[in-house]
């Protein structure tokens, strides 16, 4: 993988932010963005795309970046803003605010995906970036590790949904416990399959 340094937008050792995000796709939970600036030189032994590594390669890594990182910040934007302004806009505006809260801010940004937020930071999008960059393999893993940590709580709060295993994705379990139980507070009634399962429930209340 490339390093950040490599790939300076000038000479003069500007300070480059990665920012990625983690829960587009869930059915519950907040949508969690971390910002991340590497220093110039790190140890991060087997750093990649966090969905390319194991659960414990990833807590790991999530305890080195934390402990090496120039600066970081983790931002999670909750279901009910998710259903407000949809799943894309609460994606960008965590990410936007993971950046703006580093204590030390970036001369530029690197964005996983195929658009940055609307912003003032000269940056620019890479589609499959946490595969390209380190900067931002280093923020997917601790927006990953933080949700994940989060649904796992969430299992403790809200019990009988498996949060913990699938994390809020529509497993087949998560469908069926869905189906059975109704939604909980934390899942996203945007959601066509929430949805339904409203829909469902308000018929049979009738």
């Amino acid at each position: 993988m490339q390093r950040a340094s490599e790939l300076m937008v000038s000479p003069d050792r500007q300070l480059i932010a990665g920012v990625d995000e983690a829960g587009r796709g869930p059915l519950a939970g907040a949508v969690v963005a971390a910002a991340v600036i590497l220093p110039a030189h790190y140890e991060l032994p087997g750093l990649n795309d966090s969905k390319k590594l194991s659960e414990a390669r990833r807590e790991r890594l999530f305890e080195l970046i934390q402990a090496q990182a120039v600066s970081f910040a983790i931002v999670a934007v909750a279901a009910t803003e998710i259903d407000r302004i949809n799943i894309l806009q609460a994606s960008l505006q965590a990410m936007k605010e993971a950046v703006t809260a580093l204590a030390t801010q970036p001369d530029f940004v690197y964005v996983d995906g195929n658009r940055c937020p609307r912003w003032d930071y000269r940056s620019e999008a890479l589609v499959q970036g946490d595969s390209r960059l380190d900067c931002i393999a280093a923020a997917s893993i601790l927006a990953k590790v933080s949700r994940d940590r989060a649904m796992v709580d969430m299992e403790l709060q809200y019990p009988g949904y498996g949060f913990a295993r699938h994390k809020g994705y529509p497993t087949s379990a998560h469908m069926s416990a869905l189906q059975s139980l109704g939604p909980c507070p934390e899942h996203r009634r945007s959601f066509a399959p929430v949805a339904r399962s409203l829909a469902a429930q308000s018929q049979e209340a009738q």
